[in-house]
C-alpha cells in the first residue's frame, strides 16, 4: 500500500490582483499542510486569475507571474504542489501548470487544447502546446522544462489535463495512462452553466476508472472578473469513485476537497483492466523526475460523500440560478467597491425578481459565514459596520425606487412596496408624471403640434421610461451604489426595453435568463423555494399579476405578452433560432410540429415578429450593461452570441416563410 493523502482546490482570486491572489494561495496552502494534504492542484492560472484577457499578452502580467511563482515556491516544503500561471516561452504565451515538489520548481506542464468557443476566447492570447514536445525556460537564473510532461516525484508518476485538455475527443489521459501515469491533476477554470455538474462529474470519476487512476479536479470559484460565474466544486476520484467533493457555490475565499488515494491499489486497478495497454518505450525527456518523501497517510474506509438535499432536487435549475447569481452578485459589489445595490423596483416581475436575488443572496451568505463573517467580507462598505441583525444590513444593502407615471396603477405601486418591505430594502417612491409631462409640453412647443398615442404610441412610452433614469442614477451616485437594470433575455432579444430607460444600470442580472423561466420561478421561490432559505410567500402579489409595461394608459390594457408573444414561444424561438441557427422556415416547421394545436399562421406570424426585432435590435444588445452568463443561449455579443449590427435583416428568408405558409393554406 502507498497511501497518500491528495487534495484539489477551488479559489476565488481575482484578475490583476497580484497581492490578493498571492494571499488567496498562501492561506490555502496552510490549510492544505494542516489537514495533512500532500498533493494538492491548484486552478488554472491562479496567479494571475483566469480573466485577464489581453493582459496576457503584456510584458508586465507574464513578470508579474512569474514573481508570484518565485514567492510561492518555498511556502511548498513538504508538499506537492501545482500552481497555474501563464508563461513566456520563446515568442508564445502559454497556458501552463508548474510543478512545484518540498519548496522548488522541477518543470512546467503546458496546456495542449485550448478552449475557443463560446465564452472563450483563450487562443487570442495563448498557443497550444504540441504533444510529445518539451522544451525549456529561463526561471531565476535556471533551466527547467516545459511542455508535454510527465513527473515522477518521488516514485509517483503525475501527468496534467489542464481544464479543456479534458473535454476534448482526443484527451490527454489515455495517452497518460499508457505512460504509467499514477494520478492526474486538473488545474480548471470551468465556468458554471446550468446542468454543467453533472458533465464535469462525469469526466473526473469516469476518467480516474478508463485510465486507472487517481484524477484530482480543480476550479476556480465566485464571480472572477465580471461575467463568468464559477461554482468551485473541486473533487478527487479514483478507481471510478468520487472520493471527495467540495461545496459549490461557496461565499469563502477558497475550499479543500482532500482523500486518501492508494496509488498501489490504482495501479493493480489498471493492471486488471483488460483495455489497458501500458507503453513500455523510454519516455525520454519528457519524464522529469524529483525526489520526495511521501509522508504516508493513514488509509480510510471509503464513506459517504455528504451533498446538499438541492443537488438533487427536481428543481435543481431553480436552485442552481438562486445560488449562482448570489455568489455573483455579492461578489460583484465586493470586487466593485461599490457599498450595495439600488434597484428601480416597478412592481413587475422583473425588478421584483433581481430584489428577491438579492436578499436571498445576503441570506445565503449570512448562513454560510455568519452576520460578521459576511461584514468582513463587505468591509469596504464602512456604513454596514454597526449592523446587528440581517435586516439591518439589507436595509442598508439596498435601496428600492418605484418610479410612477400618469399610466401607473395601484396594483404595481403596492407589490412593490410589498416585496421592499418583506425583503426589508429601504424603499422610496418618485412621481415622475410632471417630468414626463414637462418633456411631452417642451417638444410640443417646439414642433408645434400636440402628441398623441395614435401617432406617437412608441415615443409617449419611452419617455416614461427614460424620465426614470435620471433619478435612480443620482440615488445610486449619492449612495455610492450599483445600479442594477432588470432587463431579461426574452426581452434582450426582441429589443423589448428602452434604452437609457430601463436599460439603466451597472449591471444587468437578469440579461442571461429568459422571462418563461423568470416567471416560473418566481412562483417556485413564492410557494416553497429553497430548503435552505424556505419560502417568499409576499412574491404572490407578483406573480398573479400579467406582466405589464404600463407605459400606455390604462384603458389599452397594455401586456407584455400581446405586444410580443407567449414567452413560452418566445424561449423557444429563441433556442431555435440563436441556439440551434435555424432559418425561419426552419423554425416554424418545428414549432408546427411541437405544437399542432396553434394556427399555423399564428406562428409563422410569431416567427416572423421574432426574425424581424432581432435583427433590428441588435444595437441595443451591444449596449446593454455586462450580464451572468448562466448556459449556452445568452446573447451577450462580447462573450457569446455575435451577430451584425446592420444585416439584410433576414428578408429573403421570411419571404420564404411567408411563401410555405401560403402553400400550406392552399393546401389545407
Amino acid at each position: 500500500m502507498k497511501p497518500i493523502r491528495a487534495g484539489a482546490a477551488a479559489l476565488n482570486q481575482t484578475p490583476l490582483d497580484w497581492e490578493g491572489n498571492f494571499q488567496r494561495i498562501v492561506a490555502l496552502l496552510d490549510r492544505a499542510r494542516s489537514e495533512g494534504v500532500s498533493l494538492l492542484c491548484l486552478p488554472e492560472l491562479c496567479i494571475t486569475g483566469y480573466g485577464c484577457e489581453d493582459a496576457f499578452l503584456g510584458l508586465g502580467c507574464l513578470e508579474q507571474a512569474s514573481s508570484g511563482l518565485a514567492a510561492l515556491i518555498p511556502l511548498t516544503q513538504g508538499m506537492v504542489v501545482c500552481i497555474g500561471l501563464p508563461l513566456l516561452v520563446g515568442r508564445g504565451v502559454y497556458n501552463t501548470a508548474a510543478l512545484v515538489v518540498d519548496g522548488r520548481l522541477v518543470g512546467l506542464a503546458a496546456k495542449r487544447f485550448l478552449a475557443g468557443d463560446g465564452i472563450h476566447y483563450e487562443p487570442r492570447w495563448f498557443k497550444p502546446w504540441p504533444q510529445g514536445f518539451v522544451g525549456e525556460v529561463e526561471f531565476l537564473d535556471e533551466t527547467y522544462p516545459v511542455g508535454d510532461l510527465v513527473f515522477e516525484v518521488g516514485g509517483v508518476r503525475l501527468g496534467f489535463e489542464i481544464c479543456e485538455d479534458a473535454w476534448v475527443a482526443g484527451r490527454p489521459g489515455a495517452e497518460l495512462a499508457r505512460a504509467g501515469v499514477d494520478v492526474i491533476l486538473n488545474p480548471s477554470a470551468s465556468h458554471f452553466a446550468f446542468g454543467k455538474l453533472k458533465v464535469r462529474e462525469s469526466l473526473v470519476v469516469e476518467g480516474s476508472r478508463a485510465f486507472g487512476v487517481a484524477y484530482l479536479y480543480a476550479n476556480l470559484l465566485g464571480n472572477e472578473a465580471g461575467r463568468v460565474i464559477y461554482d468551485g466544486g473541486p473533487m478527487v476520484a479514483a478507481q471510478g469513485q468520487r472520493l471527495a467533493l467540495g461545496q459549490r457555490f461557496s461565499f469563502a475565499d477558497s475550499d479543500l476537497a482532500h482523500a486518501v488515494i492508494d496509488v498501489t491499489a490504482n495501479r493493480m486497478a489498471q493492471a486488471r483492466l483488460a483495455s489497458a495497454q501500458p507503453d513500455l518505450s523510454d519516455l525520454g525527456a519528457r519524464l522529469v523526475k524529483a525526489e520526495f518523501t511521501w509522508p504516508l497517510a493513514q488509509p480510510q474506509a471509503l464513506a459517504p460523500i455528504s451533498e446538499p438535499d438541492w443537488e438533487h432536487s427536481a428543481d435543481l435549475k431553480h436552485e442552481e440560478f438562486l445560488r449562482a447569481e448570489a455568489l455573483a452578485l455579492i461578489d460583484y459589489v465586493r470586487k466593485s467597491r461599490a457599498h450595495g445595490w439600488v434597484v428601480s423596483l416597478s412592481g413587475g416581475c422583473d425588478s421584483t425578481a433581481v430584489v428577491a436575488l438579492l436578499a436571498t443572496a445576503v441570506r445565503l451568505a449570512t448562513q454560510e459565514l455568519g452576520l460578521q463573517g459576511l461584514l468582513l467580507r463587505l468591509g469596504h462598505i464602512i456604513t454596514i459596520s454597526d449592523c446587528t441583525s440581517e435586516q439591518a444590513l439589507m436595509t442598508k444593502l439596498l435601496t428600492t425606487v418605484y418610479q410612477a407615471s400618469e399610466n401607473s396603477g395601484d396594483t404595481t405601486r403596492h407589490a412593490a412596496f410589498t416585496v421592499a418591505t418583506a425583503v426589508g430594502a429601504r424603499h422610496l417612491e418618485f412621481d415622475v408624471a410632471p417630468l414626463v409631462q414637462s418633456y411631452v409640453d417642451l417638444v410640443q412647443q417646439a414642433l408645434g403640434r400636440d402628441l398623441n398615442w395614435q401617432d406617437d404610441d412608441l415615443a409617449l412610452q419611452n419617455i416614461q421610461a427614460r424620465v426614470r433614469g435620471p433619478s435612480v442614477w443620482l440615488i445610486a451616485n449619492l449612495e455610492n451604489k450599483l445600479l442594477l437594470t432588470t432587463s431579461n433575455r426574452s426581452e434582450a432579444a426582441l429589443g423589448y426595453a428602452t434604452m437609457d430607460g430601463d436599460t439603466c444600470g451597472g449591471l444587468a442580472p437578469l440579461a442571461g435568463i429568459d422571462k418563461a423561466f423568470l416567471r416560473q420561478w418566481l412562483v417556485w421561490l413564492e410557494t416553497g423555494g429553497c430548503n435552505q432559505l424556505g419560502a417568499y410567500p409576499c412574491l404572490a402579489v407578483v406573480t398573479q399579476q400579467r406582466s405589464t409595461p404600463e407605459l400606455r394608459p390604462a384603458l389599452a390594457q397594455q401586456f407584455s405578452e400581446e405586444d410580443l408573444m407567449p414567452f413560452d414561444v418566445l424561449d423557444r424561438i429563441e433556442k431555435l433560432a440563436v441556439r440551434d441557427k435555424l432559418d425561419p422556415t426552419s423554425v416554424w416547421e418545428r414549432l408546427r410540429a411541437e405544437r399542432p394545436e396553434t394556427n399555423p399562421t399564428v406562428l409563422s406570424q410569431w416567427v416572423s415578429r421574432f426574425f424581424t426585432l432581432f435583427h433590428r435590435n441588435q444595437w441595443k444588445r451591444e449596449r446593454y450593461a455586462p450580464s451572468f452568463h448562466l448556459d449556452d443561449e445568452n446573447l451577450d455579443p462580447k462573450t457569446w452570441c455575435r451577430f451584425p449590427i446592420l444585416s439584410g435583416g433576414f428578408t429573403q428568408e421570411l419571404s420564404q416563410l411567408r411563401l410555405a405558409c401560403q402553400k400550406l393554406r392552399g393546401a389545407q
